[in-house]
């Protein structure tokens, strides 16, 4: 049974990939005539910046201020649909989203493409888990995950400083932190501030802003009790279900301009190493959608629905250090009732009817909490 669970399971991988050569200045023929090159013409990604220029086939017109561009986009899905026990459907859901452009400036000289003011922007989604931390207490008062994010810092910035070869135990360090590596560096804020509300190591959390592997959420549906002859014999349906849906987003990424890539121990105001990319704020959300959710049909053709919905949203700007929580608690709860082949008589155009169709009646009520509570890191 557990063998031949799996009744459907789709991959779906789209990329997308673009190159803008703009101040070509040859005819290019017909069908291109394979120009610049071969490749390019089929659609090729690699560089032609670099020959063009060499074979003169690039203006040298001096104001010339068209931007070359890259742009590359991939996009991964994955869905599974499992059926473990009769009556009982789970669905998982897996996805990544990354989205990058590339434009700079450029001019020709001596048959050189040299490049001026290269930037890249970008962005980034995937599916993630964050259902250790989900239940955990976080109010005005306190947040056990969020004070696990202010002691990571202290772990990833060691870990970092061993790979630049940093002594950790210099006494010049400032509040125990590498030199720098402070407790404001993007660098280390961010690791420490996903393994905290994943509820993972902050030793082993990958450092980067990318995460290459979805992790799954998932619907359940279970109608499973309808098996049963105490239910068979009161309801027509019944059934349970719950949802998860959780991500992590990165809405722009982009290009640090003032870093040297000559010299990469440069140091910012702050007294932090300069880093080569720049965030502005990356968000974690989390919805159970429902929690749980019981819906049923008696004999007397009466519904009933209780549902429950929570949701939270992360958000951590590196422009001010702070971290915003937004938490969602919902109630709902219906009553519904059918009245079965009710029949209606008309007289259109003349001509007598009786029209027989159920008549549903349905009556909803929620009710919403939602809660902001913003969080400094080194302020209580």
């Amino acid at each position: 049974g557990i063998a031949t669970s799996i009744k459907k399971f789709q991959i779906n991988y789209q990329e997308n990939k673009g190159i803008f050569l703009p101040g070509y200045t040859p005819s290019i023929g017909f069908i291109g005539t394979l120009r610049p090159s071969a490749g390019f013409t089929f659609g090729s990604q690699s560089n032609v910046r670099d020959l063009a220029a060499r074979k003169g086939w690039l203006t040298l017109y001096p104001e010339f201020n068209e931007q070359y561009t890259e742009v590359d986009s991939r996009q991964l899905d994955v869905q599974a649909n499992i059926e473990l026990l009769p009556g009982l459907k789970i669905d998982l859901n897996g996805n990544r989203v990354f989205s990058e452009n590339f434009s700079e400036n450029y001019i020709v000289e001596d048959d050189l493409y040299r490049s001026l003011t290269p930037n890249t922007f970008g962005n980034f989604n995937i599916s993630t888990l964050l259902i250790k931390t989900a239940f955990s207490k976080s109010d005005e008062n306190g947040s056990a995950a969020f004070d696990d994010f202010r002691a990571n810092r202290l772990i990833v910035a060691n870990r970092l400083a061993e790979k630049r070869g940093i002594n950790i135990s210099d006494p010049a360090n400032l509040d125990g932190f590498p030199i720098g590596l402070g407790k404001t560096s993007q660098d280390v804020l961010l690791p420490a501030f996903i393994s905290a509300y994943k509820g993972s190591s902050a030793s082993s959390e990958k450092t980067g802003f990318l995460r290459d592997i979805p992790l799954p959420n998932w619907d359940l549906k279970y109608t499973g009790l309808m098996k049963l002859k105490w239910f068979k014999k009161r309801f027509k349906r019944f059934s349970i279900q719950h949802g998860y849906r959780a991500g992590y987003t990165v809405n722009q990424f982009q290009s640090n301009l003032d870093f040297d890539t000559n010299n990469p121990n440069a140091v910012d105001q702050a007294g932090n190493f300069k880093t080569e990319i720049i965030l502005s704020n990356v968000n974690l959300t989390e919805q159970f959608s429902p929690l749980i959710k019981i819906d049923f049909e008696m004999k007397n053709s009466v519904k009933i629905l209780a549902e429950i919905r929570k949701d939270r949203a992360l958000s951590l700007s590196f422009a001010n250090n702070l971290l915003t929580e937004i938490q969602g608690n919902e109630f709902i709860i219906g009553l519904g009732y059918r009245i079965k082949d009710l029949r209606i008589s008309t007289n259109l155009g003349g001509k007598k009817k009786v029209l027989k169709s159920d008549l549903n009646f349905k009556l909803d009520l929620s009710r919403r909490d939602n809660k902001t509570i913003i969080r400094y890191l080194d302020l209580e």
